[in-house]
């Protein structure tokens, strides 16, 4: 979800989860621009990131100066939630350059909270090759530009594949069903005296979750006909998503004792060793290198198991956008960043080998799984620019990477989004601390709850 994402509202995940903005540095140009230079600043990496993260981050700041001297980069420590941006909305102290989900940059576009670019977009070389479904979560209803999407994800299996080799499990044949992943969860449980498997529960990742787990049975949060949206949020799938983790929690005792976790601290509590699998965006192994120390050879991905009619794999991802204050000279030099920092790397090789060579020389992983922002064949052509360079056993995440795209791809709910997850933490929260939740009626709350929330729109 890294998502965040309804502004003043709700707390994110992809997307993603919780911080505050601060500065952590800036250029070796140092604070103050030069004659003719123009200044911004830019989000970097999330607090609490190793320093060898930022020392990458600065490094290719570095390199992004020498190519123009024109511009000064100050990065700041950034992550996204819908009241800290409020915040620094209201206090015009955004970074020139910074992150929301897909979730939400639709609504911060529409609602004039985002700088329109669509003029500098449109000069990139590489303008008319974007996956148009991805660049559409940045554009308002007019068709403006409001940003770049990047890091787009598709939920995955993640394990610790250290303890499944000590729960007397293969590794390299992670579970293929939700039969197979309550059967594991146990045997790892009983063996090893921890959570077998885990679900987010809370900071609006409980509902982006359970979100996943309806689609992988084939249902949907809501549906939209002829224009109006309906919150379905109690379907049957939704229904035996929620009884599935209800018996792993009461009669398998499978999921631990922890049922207060958002994504940092689901990172965390799997970065440790008190979980072996959990389910989560696939490019989750950026942040747990970064920020739990993860080591790469015990990180295993696999796929989100699917069934029924109609399922498919939850999406999500990132757009960098550009402050609303921001002036025409630092949009421009804004863009600039984000084509350098983002995009190149997917364009042409020889800045994918820089940024792979700077990514291994500080110890950061490279060959993380990724979906496509353009098509498979450039992705695919992107990553074998820098074979030689990725650090991330290609074994561990092979079950992952050679499977998704046989998936169907399915974007996260558009209506309320944040919301809607909140109202679902709740529900998961109910089930996971009493054994007798009324999974129906607290659904059917959900539903009156969000409901009221789109119809109030539509007035």
């Amino acid at each position: 979800m890294k998502s965040p994402r309804t502004v003043g509202a709700a707390v994110l995940a992809l997307t993603a989860l919780a911080g505050v903005a601060a500065l952590s540095g800036c250029s070796s140009s140092g604070d103050q621009p030069a004659n003719g230079q123009v200044a911004i600043t830019v989000a970097s990496l999330i607090p609490g990131s190793s320093d060898d993260a930022f020392k990458q981050f600065n490094q290719r700041v570095k390199e992004f100066e020498k190519a123009n001297p024109d511009i000064l980069v100050k990065p700041v420590e950034y992550q996204w939630t819908g009241p800290t941006f409020s915040a620094q909305l209201a206090a015009g102290t955004l970074p020139d350059v910074f992150n929301v989900p897909f979730t939400d940059s639709k609504s911060l576009a529409n609602a004039g909270q985002l700088a329109d670019i669509t003029s500098e977009v449109k000069k990139l070389p590489y303008a008319g090759r974007f996956n148009q479904s991805l660049l559409s979560v940045a554009k308002n209803d007019s068709g403006d530009i409001f940003g770049i999407p990047y890091g787009p994800y598709a939920y995955g299996l993640s394990y610790n594949r250290d303890l499944f080799t000590k729960a007397g499990l293969d590794p390299d044949k992670p579970p293929t069903s939700w039969d197979e992943i309550r059967t594991d969860a146990k045997q790892i449980s009983d063996k090893l005296h921890i959570a077998g498997f885990m679900v987010f529960t809370s900071g609006n990742t409980g509902g982006w979750a359970l979100t996943e787990q309806t689609y992988a049975r084939g249902g949907r949060m809501e549906v939209t006909k002829d224009g109006t949206t309906t919150v379905t949020a109690d379907n049957e799938q939704t229904v035996d998503a929620l009884k599935f983790l209800q018996k792993m929690r009461w009669d398998d005792d499978s999921l631990g004792s922890n049922f207060n976790l958002d994504w940092s601290g689901m990172n965390q509590y799997f970065g440790s060793g008190q979980t072996a699998m959990y389910p989560s965006g696939s490019d989750v192994l950026t942040s747990l290198v970064q920020q739990n120390k993860v080591d790469p050879k015990d990180y295993g991905l696999a796929l989100i198991p699917t069934e029924g009619t109609g399922s498919g794999v939850l999406s999500g991802g990132n757009v960098a956008v550009v402050a609303p204050n921001a002036s025409k000279a630092e949009q421009q030099a804004s863009v600039k960043w984000i084509d350098f920092y983002y995009m190149q790397k997917l364009l042409d090789k020889k800045s994918a080998i820089a940024d792979a060579k700077s990514l291994v020389a500080n110890k950061q992983p490279v060959g993380v799984p990724q979906l496509p922002i353009f098509d498979k064949k450039q992705l695919d052509t992107s990553l074998g620019w820098i074979d030689s360079y990725i650090n991330v056993p290609k074994a561990n995440v092979a079950a992952f990477q050679n499977g998704i795209f046989d998936q169907t791809i399915i974007p996260e709910p558009a209506k309320h989004t944040q919301e809607l997850y909140g109202a679902l933490d709740s529900v998961v929260q109910a089930v996971l601390t009493d054994k007798n939740a009324d999974i129906t009626a607290l659904l059917k709350g959900v539903n009156t709850q969000v409901q009221a929330l789109i119809d109030a729109d539509a007035k």
